[in-house]
């Protein structure tokens, strides 16, 4: 097992796939192997390999955390986050972000090459879970020569994956950072994905998942983000930036095209999102978060999941609808249950559940501070 260490010109976001030799065995009974694992590094591992940090991305997100995205060459989704001096500072830690089980930015999911037909695996993919995801991730941690992660960082699904790992694999994480996130999936979490699915299902274009010789479901797929993309908005801030004011027109159409701004934003939203995401892509990881739910893993209780050997900060903002502070506060009574040291606060925002994509001081100066402190 081999020790990274990226030279000069790789320490910063130089985009890399590791084939693992697997087997990964999965949740769900299936086997998948070699499996396939694209990630960025960010920052020099030290001699013990003690200073990494592993940053977990959100249900569209990708590896391209600090750097620019390949495709559409929009900056890193978190990049006014990481960085020298940044609240996950390379210049003191080494930071991986790997693109999950199940996507389509380079690791192993329904796009990828099923080496037994020499064709994408389409929905021949086996179904995953979040657990499975952590589970790959172990496994290019181990290929880097990680051992121990000194924390492990995400906001929403991300934040599913830092508690899962935190749940799997305790040994090997010093402290979790979990913004905007939950311990399970509720009814009206899965009621929103299962539109977003029957919206690319009923795409004729879907085909049953094998259309990657032809047209994608592009239309389905766009009605599904257009779906999701409301749940991470708050209507303060839909009202503020929207209101109902019309869109480049002075009166109603009265007709069905984008008379108001809102309409507009949200067509726009799910035509661009069809050209960097893979349709088969978002059916399978919207549903290992819908199968989600790490007190069920764990006998049905929730304090179960944790140890006393990780440390936990926790943080929520009060216009989430999404994920509410409920769901944190719930995660913290079961960290305090299981004798886990954890720290929680609620920030106030305007923009619901995708505050913890955007700028916030506030937010930047909670990590910074809980991982200076847990590298001491």
């Amino acid at each position: 097992m081999s020790l990274a260490s990226p030279s000069d010109d790789q320490r910063f976001g130089l985009s890399r796939r590791a084939v693992l030799p697997g087997p990964l065995r999965l949740d769900g009974g299936a086997t998948l192997s070699p499996v396939e694992v694209a990630y960025e590094t960010y920052g020099t591992l030290d001699a013990r390999a003690g200073n990494a940090i592993l940053v977990c991305h959100a249900l569209t997100g990708d590896h391209h955390l600090a750097s620019a995205h390949p495709r559409t060459g929009k900056p890193g989704w978190w990049q006014r986050r990481v960085g020298p001096g940044r609240p996950i500072d390379t210049d003191r830690f080494f930071v991986v972000c790997a693109n999950v089980l199940g996507s389509c930015m380079g690791s192993s999911g329904p796009a990828s090459i099923n080496p037994a037909t020499g064709r994408a695996w389409g929905m021949a993919f086996p179904v995953i879970t979040i657990r499975d995801m952590v589970r790959a991730q172990a496994l290019l941690l181990d290929h880097l020569g990680i051992e121990r992660l000194a924390a492990v960082v995400g906001g929403s699904m991300g934040g599913m994956q830092a508690l899962s790992w935190a749940a799997t694999y305790p040994a090997r994480v010093a402290a979790a950072v979990v913004i905007a996130s939950t311990a399970r999936h509720t009814a009206q979490n899965i009621a929103f994905h299962e539109v977003g699915r029957q919206a690319v299902m009923a795409d004729p274009n879907w085909r049953g998942g094998d259309y990657y010789d032809g047209e994608a479901p592009a239309r389905g797929l766009a009605v599904a983000r257009m779906a999701a993309h409301i749940t991470y908005l708050s209507e303060a801030g839909l009202t503020e930036k929207f209101g109902r004011r019309l869109q480049a027109r002075e009166a109603k159409s009265f007709g069905f095209d984008a008379d108001f701004q809102i309409e507009s934003y949200l067509r726009h939203q799910g035509l661009t999102f069809t050209d960097r995401f893979d349709a088969n892509s978002y059916l399978y990881i919207t549903r290992a978060m819908d199968y989600y739910d790490l007190a069920e893993e764990h006998g049905g209780r929730l304090a179960s999941a944790f140890a006393p050997e990780t440390r936990f900060c926790l943080v929520s903002f009060d216009t989430d609808w999404l994920y509410p502070t409920a769901e944190s506060r719930a995660i913290v009574q079961a960290l305090n249950a299981a004798g886990a040291p954890a720290s929680f606060v609620e920030l106030s925002s305007p923009y619901g559940h995708d505050a913890f994509l955007l700028d916030s001081p506030e937010l930047d100066r909670i990590v910074a501070g809980f991982l200076r402190e847990a590298r001491a």
